[in-house]
């Protein structure tokens, strides 16, 4: 038989396998997350007719004469180039921008996956389209998440309950105005606060500034500051009053209870904080004005934070762009779910493709190094969007073309292989 057909019949083979590869990238055209793949061929073995001679003294030397026996397949390789953005708005599709795959659990297997389109199953867990489950880290009842934990399923139950929260600090900020003619106790401010209990009930309070004096050497003012409820009609009996000394522009400095213009300016205490008890927690709230001063003019003191809240329940949650769930609840607190983990490889290269857009660690790809999103080589996450089919299809017509016709081009050496077999057996007539 003639060399020429055995090399045409694995030249068939190569393009068709050539021809599958293309086939089955244009039919992901529209998958989110797939990679494009691509064929690589190489020379098969090498019949050799007559070896090659050195140059000697008196002739010089001949090159060997070699025959190829055909075409083989060297690789499928696979091109993890980053996928054109389909912005879809639903706050369950993730897209990875950059290098990482989301990890995924099926059947007790760790997967990874581009496909960012998420959904909950019975359980409240975030799954794949396929049912994997997405794995990450949860966060504790303070919110705080362990990124170096062990990875877990993550979870989001809508309507969760998150407990009150009594009030334990307040943050006060603006300008306490000053009226430099006004007569002891005639310039009074008032700021309002509101703080929460243990149970969760809110509490509103007056904060009630009272200026005493003002030094007219060095500018200074005394003031008194009594805090009581809101809807007291006399002061209640948790009512507290504090003496509050301003440096021209600066910040208050607290003494005690029935401070006057006569109280020596060694006796006001160091510090812009003071301990307020009967409201918020158990122990009372720290009131803190480090952010206020006496002006005469500007805008008036006012609460700006205070950490308590009331009950409320998970009703909707956001994701950031290093993968941190956010639960909003119906109380309009934030908090910190959990977080998506990311894996990167040495080699992505060397997965193997599992089906469903999924791909398992092989033997060449190196470990799974886990991660956080946007930190090392792994990218940042979007919501609201998908990764779709990195396939060119400009390319992958060319390539085709390129299959079509190197599958031609092999057939006609069959059939003309065969011709000159049916010359050499027309010989015997």
């Amino acid at each position: 038989m003639l060399r020429s057909m055995f090399s045409a019949i694995s030249g068939l083979r190569a393009h068709q396998t050539k021809m599958d590869t293309v086939a089955n990238n244009i039919a992901n055209v529209n998958t989110v997350g797939f990679k494009t793949q691509n064929t690589v061929f190489e020379t098969t073995l090498t019949q050799v007719l007559r070896t090659g001679r050195g140059p000697d003294d008196t002739e010089g030397g001949t090159n060997p004469a070699q025959v190829g026996l055909g075409v083989k397949l060297a690789a499928i390789t696979t091109d993890f180039g980053q996928g054109k953005t389909q912005n879809t708005g639903r706050a369950l599709d993730f897209m990875i921008q950059g290098d990482g795959f989301f990890v995924t659990k099926s059947g007790g297997q760790q997967l990874f996956t581009r496909a960012g389109s998420f959904t909950f199953d019975g359980a409240g867990k975030l799954i794949t389209a396929d049912g994997n489950r997405v794995q990450g880290w949860m966060a504790d009842a303070d919110g705080k998440i362990d990124s170096g934990g062990t990875m877990e399923d993550l979870q989001v139950q809508y309507g969760a309950a998150l407990p009150p929260k009594a009030t334990t600090s307040v943050t006060m900020s603006r300008n306490v105005m000053i009226d430099p003619t006004a007569a002891a106790g005639a310039n009074v401010r008032v700021a309002k606060a509101v703080v929460y209990n243990q149970a969760g009930v809110e509490q509103r309070l007056n904060l009630t500034w009272t200026q005493q004096s003002t030094d007219p050497g060095n500018g200074d003012s005394y003031w008194v500051l009594s805090i009581d409820d809101e809807g007291a009609v006399a002061p209640s009996a948790t009512a507290q009053t504090y003496g509050a000394k301003f440096t021209a522009g600066g910040k208050p400095v607290f003494t005690a209870e029935g401070a006057t213009t006569s109280t020596p300016a060694s006796t006001f205490l160091a510090g812009n904080s003071i301990p307020v008890t009967g409201w918020g927690s158990p122990t009372g709230a720290t009131f803190d004005f480090g952010q206020v001063t006496a002006q005469a003019a500007g805008t008036a003191i006012q609460a700006v934070d205070q950490n308590g809240y009331t009950a409320g329940s998970l009703s909707s949650f956001s994701l950031s762009e290093d993968g941190t769930m956010t639960g909003v609840y119906t109380n309009n607190e934030r908090r910190a779910i959990g977080k998506l983990a990311m894996a990167t490889f040495d080699n992505p290269s060397g997965l193997i493709n599992m089906g469903n857009t999924s791909y398992a660690i092989g033997d060449n790809s190196g470990v799974a190094l886990i991660g956080e999103a946007g930190t090392g080589s792994l990218g940042t996450l979007t919501s609201g969007a998908l990764e779709m089919s990195n396939v060119d299809l400009s390319e992958e017509f060319t390539g085709l073309i390129i299959a079509q016709r190197g599958f031609q081009a092999n057939s006609r050496v069959i059939t003309a292989s065969d011709e000159l077999l049916q010359d050499l057996v027309n010989l015997k007539r």
